[in-house]
């Protein structure tokens, strides 16, 4: 009790910190349905990709879904929603499997209890508004939940600072690809429209431009009689 009287723990100053950093997205033309899913981040790892990542993929998962099938073919959007959901699988078997390897290493040095942060959780009702949106926040509470592992491990001397250092720096930039995966397929769906209607609007144009000179040789009568010497 002495000590804890000595020492100045956080109360949430570190987390408005955070969200001050937050991406800022425009969801006002987003008209979309969302299930509201409480939520509590505990590392500052999770915390720092949730407010950097997760609204940017939740739109662009969202331009994937639904708009880009209203100027697209459905099988064209079908194939790399496809690729995104696979990814998004591939990263949750990883995650899963480095949980369960740091379980294992826990057992193994006979560590019962792990180490907990003294900062306040980040405690938010988070909006999801698609599938993609529903895994990515499973990705992030799954990175929530190995970061105090591998902590843990690294407080009792069973991994090194390094090996702590580069098993976090791998999955927070697998987490940050996922989201720059989705940024790059919307991009991709938003060439193909940008083509498809410039496309479109230079067959529209074409008739008009073969009838031009037509048009500018009937000239009126009185302009006619001007005209001549």
């Amino acid at each position: 009790m002495a000590n804890d009287a000595m020492i100045k723990w956080d109360q949430s100053g570190i987390n408005a910190r955070i969200l001050a950093k937050e991406v800022k997205a425009d969801f006002r033309r987003v008209e979309a349905a969302s299930r509201k899913i409480p939520t509590a981040f505990y590392s500052p790892e999770a915390k720092r990709l949730f407010v950097r990542c997760f609204n940017s993929l939740q739109l662009n998962a969202h331009f994937i879904s639904v708009i880009a099938r209203t100027r697209l073919p459905h099988a064209a959007v079908e194939t790399v929603e496809a690729q995104l959901q696979q990814h998004l699988d591939r990263l949750a078997a990883e995650l899963d499997k480095a949980i369960q390897g740091a379980e294992a290493l826990c057992i193994a040095h006979g560590i019962t209890s792990l180490a907990s942060y003294d900062t306040a959780p980040l405690a938010i009702e988070v909006k999801v508004i698609s599938t993609f949106g529903r895994r990515y926040l499973e990705l992030l509470t799954r990175v929530d939940q190995l970061m105090p592992m591998l902590e843990t491990l690294a407080i009792d001397g069973v991994i090194g600072l390094r090996e702590l250092d580069r098993r976090k720096a791998q999955f927070k930039r697998a987490v940050r690809q996922a989201a720059g995966m989705a940024r790059n397929v919307k991009g991709g769906l938003q060439r193909r429209m940008n083509a498809q209607a410039n496309q479109q609007a230079g067959k529209r144009a074409e008739p008009n431009a073969v009838q031009a000179p037509a048009e500018s040789a009937l000239e009126p009568e009185g302009q006619q009689e001007n005209l001549a010497p």
